[in-house]
């Protein structure tokens, strides 16, 4: 199959590629998306069973660990080396990544193999999965789309992914003199949390764009969370602070007849 990568900003792919050994070190370059990952995945768990119903958190694995993602089917879209794939596999989801680079595939696959978790990985782009047929009851694309050169189409590829009755979660950065102040300078340029470069402030998306993008796409309107750092646990935690970071959650209704 012939791969679609008009969309794609082939510098940023070979940015992350050129890192795919060190997705997994806590303390490496990725060390923020550690620290993230808690209080991402809580906002997603909490989305998706309240969205597709509170019975899936009653069921259990052989051991009593709770699957309250049992028998949903999701996409993690630039999924990297993993980090979200994991957690999501663990909670019962059959779980699908993605990413445009080879690299990051081969380290989630290789991670993957050391708790025998079975998570399907492939290098493609979003439009290549369209292309596939597939649909799936989630679609998760965590801080990716301050990546993407086109926004707008990025996301209406990404909703066509999504099933009717189904769930979309992204989080990204807004837009704004204080994202600036901490994503960029302070971030890349005095505390090295990430490779300078890593973001283009230009790309970041406020709410109010993302609403209109996802409205746009035939999506609901959008549940947001912001997510903000603590310094004296050095942590992050689930906020209503949009200011820097922040998390949303649209469905995709379904056609009546």
């Amino acid at each position: 199959m012939p791969t679609s990568r008009a969309n794609v900003d082939e510098a940023e792919v070979a940015r992350f590629a050129a890192l795919a050994s060190k997705w997994w070190d806590a303390k490496g370059e990725f060390r923020p998306l550690h620290l993230l990952g808690r209080s991402r995945l809580s906002f997603i768990k909490d989305q998706l069973t309240g969205h597709f119903g509170k019975p899936l958190s009653g069921v259990s694995d052989d051991l009593g660990e709770p699957l309250p993602l049992q028998g949903l089917k999701i996409l993690d879209i630039g999924c990297g080396g993993g980090l979200v794939c994991e957690p999501l596999c663990r909670l019962g989801a059959r779980v699908s990544g993605i990413d445009p680079a080879p690299d990051n595939i081969e380290a989630a696959r290789t991670h993957a193999l050391i708790d025998d978790l079975d998570i399907t990985y492939q290098a493609m782009t979003v439009e290549d999965m369209v292309k596939t047929g597939q649909v799936f009851d989630a679609v998760i694309c965590l801080e990716v789309i301050e990546h993407v050169p086109d926004q707008k189409a990025f996301l209406a590829t990404c909703a066509r992914l999504v099933r009717p009755g189904g769930m979309f979660i992204l989080s990204t950065l807004n837009r704004t003199l204080k994202s600036y102040a901490l994503a960029i300078v302070a971030a890349e340029y005095i505390l090295d949390w990430v490779p300078r470069g890593t973001h283009d402030w230009q790309r970041f998306v406020c709410v109010e764009e993302l609403r209109t993008m996802l409205l746009a796409c035939g999506l609901s309107e959008p549940a947001c969370c912001g997510l903000s750092y603590d310094p004296i646990g050095d942590a992050w935690q689930l906020s209503k602070d949009f200011s820097v970071n922040y998390l949303a959650a649209s469905t995709k209704p379904i056609a009546i007849g």
